[in-house]
């Protein structure tokens, strides 16, 4: 094939793509840096979410009196309906772009497992190439992105199930005496058998939300002041104090513990 005859995006006998194949690759690096921001942008507006959340569910600490006093001020201010909706529509966007770099066909998903157990087992895995001795050090952000595909998916369908059993709560008397959240009702479902579930997705959302938030500093150099290790022990330090106060709020849900915040409110419920 001689130039005239030539692909328009393929090399030229010089070996220089041509300006039309540039100008597609150029259009597709954009494309996927405009993903790579809305997912980044909306994991970070979701972990916020989720963490203001946690300090709202909190609110059961205090008894059923603190927890209902939350539910129906945001309920009675119409915060929660809208918040619900746009909630949800953002965990479908994100889940979307996010899901763009989770593998999809079967071999990839066992050479991500392959590749885990190599960083989790690094002593068992030769260097190619390499002397006897050497072996294959560990990466932190490897781990944690495999990880945070892995809870990923799980709060995809867990996520989702929760979503829209609020969304319920919150906009219909299908669960309840009245519409809208009501610690009876939170109680009943979380003491009815849910509370394994709950348990999985509390500790799938504070991880994948920590863990988000300290690979989109790291990778859009938000904290570029700080060092990676800085970085990863805010990011543990989020991680234990939101999965602290959740795991007490299940554990009172569940019916195992009394509130122990409700002397705030001079009762004992």
């Amino acid at each position: 094939m001689d130039a005239k005859t030539a692909h328009p995006g393929m090399p030229g006998p010089s070996g220089v793509a041509k300006p039309d194949a540039q100008a597609h690759s150029l259009h597709e690096a954009r494309r996927q840096l405009r993903y790579e921001l809305i997912s980044g942008l909306s994991g970070v507006a979701l972990a916020l979410f989720m963490w203001g959340h946690m300090v709202l569910v909190g609110s059961i600490l205090t008894g059923a009196r603190g927890f209902d006093w939350v539910a129906k001020t945001l309920e009675d201010y119409y915060i929660a309906q809208p918040t619900v909706a746009f909630i949800f529509i953002l965990f479908l966007v994100h889940a979307a772009m996010a899901s763009r770099k989770i593998p999809a066909q079967l071999r990839e998903r066992r050479r991500m497992l392959a590749l885990a157990r190599e960083l989790r087992y690094p002593n068992l895995v030769e260097l190619p190439g390499a002397a006897h001795d050497s072996r294959l050090e560990p990466h932190l952000e490897s781990l944690l992105w495999i990880w945070q595909v892995r809870t990923g998916m799980l709060i995809l369908v867990l996520g989702s199930f929760h979503v829209v059993l609020l969304g319920l709560d919150v906009m219909t008397p299908l669960f309840g005496t009245r519409v809208g959240i009501e610690a009876v009702s939170t109680f009943a479902r979380v003491q009815g058998g849910l509370w394994p579930l709950y348990a999985v997705l509390l500790l799938c959302v504070e991880f994948h939300a920590s863990v988000g938030l300290y690979r989109f500093t790291v990778k859009w150099g938000v904290g570029r002041r700080l060092s990676r290790r800085v970085l990863h022990r805010v990011e543990q330090v989020l991680l234990v104090f939101f999965l602290g106060v959740g795991a007490l709020a299940l554990i009172v849900m569940a019916g195992w513990l009394d509130p122990p915040l409700a002397f705030l409110l001079g009762s004992g419920e």
